[in-house]
């Protein structure tokens, strides 16, 4: 892809101009839900920003520092991490704030506290146990039961 000047389009039809698209879909943003951790309060952004949902594909594979200082950031500001570690945050606490985050970035009020540290909880039990997390139960129905494969009655 090359990156040209709006001089350097003169002459060039069908352009797709997302600036003009995006202008005439903006909407208000969302207001961002505030959160009080380590005496600090911060206020999440109205919708998820880019930066987060890139970095955090990166991050599920990297145990680097810097990866989850700047993942974090796009949420928190650049020194967030740096105030939580330096007050002592655990490593449940962490998945606690950003599980409670990322759902109520998405939908503010869906996820209590509480709640956020119930799903951590269950999904580090299910890691220990080597079990996949808990899902909502299924109907009872039997199901019928798969029918033998025929033989081609070759013998092997």
């Amino acid at each position: 892809m090359t990156n040209l000047d709006d001089d350097q389009l003169e002459g060039v039809h069908d352009v797709a101009d997302f600036d003009a698209f995006f202008a005439e879909q903006a909407e208000q943003e969302p207001e961002g839900v505030p959160l009080k951790l380590y005496g600090r309060t911060y206020i999440l952004p109205g919708t998820l920003p880019a930066l987060f949902t890139l970095q955090l594909h990166r991050v599920q594979n990297s145990a680097r520092p810097e990866d989850i200082r700047r993942l974090l950031g796009s949420l928190f500001g650049p020194d967030a991490v740096d105030h939580w570690t330096e007050a002592g945050m655990s490593d449940r606490h962490l998945g606690i704030v950003l599980l409670w985050s990322t759902a109520n970035v998405a939908d503010p009020g869906t996820v209590s506290m509480q709640r956020a540290a119930e799903l951590y909880d269950e999904r580090e039990q299910a890691k220990s146990t080597g079990k996949a997390a808990p899902r909502p139960a299924k109907s009872k129905a039997k199901a019928k039961p798969k029918a033998k494969p025929r033989n081609s009655g070759a013998r092997s």
